[in-house]
């Protein structure tokens, strides 16, 4: 025993032994330095010039003469060690699988089910469906359509070189004040918003916003398709805002809003407020409830990041759905009779989120919410694909007020399908922590 302490002793031996340990803390250095938290953001302007039709939905595009502000592309990537995942927006009505996944394709760097495509739903931007008439012809400007998966992808590989390590505020509150409500049952909607702000740790961003994400049921159609004007609706006042006044970026990630869950622009006498002054309004308040419901919350240091996916197979039993699906020259199904589309699961944090592809009504967003283990549930509807109205088989063509959310969704058992298979992700993955 003494003749090792007399060897440990030696002046050449520590030499030796420090020159081996040097790899070794590089390594443990490089490791948990891997493991940290990191946030990048990216945007881009996707305006038509000279500007083109715009959609409500099915049928023909209507011609435009006016814009009131932009359309944009929005990404932000978050990566924690091998985990990598984009969550994207687009100011479209609906962004189908058939043009996300041309984006996916052109994205290095994350795996293709990791990059979430969400359409903030405005009213009054150019067809992204290219919605067949009778006759199978249609009116959508295919090349517009083919830019803009280019913009998409360049803005979440610029967001995926422009990682810098992140912190995150997360939090779930009700927004107050006239933003919301069903127009066919004025209380049936959800007030809470999800916001989820991710902010530096280092270098000129600090303790400064990178990216801020709103997550809020609502139908931007203050001013819709028929007035000739192209526009981001209510969601480019939001951005406005949140950027004046954290001076990151912001993302706005839509909800169960079908059935109908719309702008609050109710005016006395039945009348509404339809012009670019509601939009501000409304938009403004919002991101002002926002940032509010976010400003008492912790910071999460260094937060678990986590995701996972999975194929959904839905009947098509809509005639209507079926052409669609069949005659546009998007080629979104191969099939007569079903539809395949990717469901998504992400731990951010504290936070849990759930894509939906289309508009869940209200109740299925309340169910999915109150079967999320964690304080801050977030849902991604129009998120991945746009398959229209999606409800539960009991309330599928039970009221007068439920034709038309029956006839432009895929079929009764779409919500079932959906409930049942986002409720098997959660029960198979991890829960959220911060």
């Amino acid at each position: 025993m003494l003749g090792y302490m007399k060897i440990k002793s030696c002046p050449s031996y520590k030499a030796k032994l420090h020159l081996l340990l040097i790899p070794f803390f590089i390594l443990v250095s490089l490791i948990g330095h891997s493991q940290k938290l990191e946030v990048g953001a990216a945007k881009r302007i996707i305006t038509p010039n000279p500007l083109i039709s715009v959609s409500g939905g099915v049928g023909t595009p209507k011609p435009t003469i006016e814009k009131k502000g932009e359309l944009y592309v929005r990404a932000m990537v978050l990566a924690k060690g091998e985990e990598k995942i984009a969550i994207v927006n687009i100011d479209n009505l609906g962004w189908p699988a058939a043009l996300g996944n041309r984006s996916r394709k052109l994205i290095k760097g994350i795996p293709f089910n990791n990059i979430l495509i969400g359409a903030t739903h405005t009213h009054s931007a150019p067809d992204a469906y290219a919605f067949p008439d009778e006759k199978g012809n249609f009116a959508a400007d295919l090349k517009y359509l083919d830019w803009c998966v280019i913009q998409i992808a360049d803005a979440v590989n610029e967001a995926l070189k422009n990682l810098e390590p992140a912190k995150l505020k997360i939090a779930v509150g009700e927004a107050k004040g006239k933003i919301a409500y069903n127009y066919y049952a004025p209380e049936l909607y959800d007030p809470r918003c999800g916001v989820l702000q991710a902010l530096g740790t280092k270098g000129k961003n600090k303790d400064k916003p990178i990216v801020t994400l709103v997550n809020y049921a609502i139908h931007p159609e203050v001013i819709g398709s028929d007035r000739g004007i192209l526009s981001p609706d209510l969601i480019g006042p939001l951005y406005d805002r949140i950027e004046a006044k954290t001076g990151g970026m912001a993302v706005f990630m839509n909800g169960a809003q079908g059935g109908m869950v719309t702008a609050d622009n109710r005016l006395e006498n039945n009348a509404e407020a339809f012009d670019w002054d509601e939009c501000n309004r409304i938009g403004n308040l919002l991101a002002d409830e926002a940032l509010r419901i976010l400003s008492a919350t912790d910071i999460q240091e260094n937060p678990e990041l986590y995701c996972t996916s999975k194929q959904a197979e839905f009947p098509i039993d809509s005639e209507m759905m079926r052409y669609i699906f069949n005659n546009s020259p998007l080629k979104m199904g191969n099939s007569d009779s079903s539809i395949s589309t990717t469901l998504n699961l992400i731990n951010i944090g504290s936070a849990q989120i759930l894509t939906i592809p289309g508009e869940a009504l209200p109740n299925i967003g309340y169910y999915l919410k109150r079967n999320m283990p964690t304080e801050h549930p977030f849902l991604f509807g129009l998120t991945n694909d746009a398959f229209g109205y999606i409800l539960t088989k009991e309330d599928f063509n039970s009221f007068k007020r439920y034709d038309y959310v029956s006839r432009t969704s895929l079929g009764e058992k779409t919500g079932e399908i959906l409930i049942n298979d986002l409720l098997t992700l959660i029960q198979n993955s991890p829960k959220p922590k911060k």
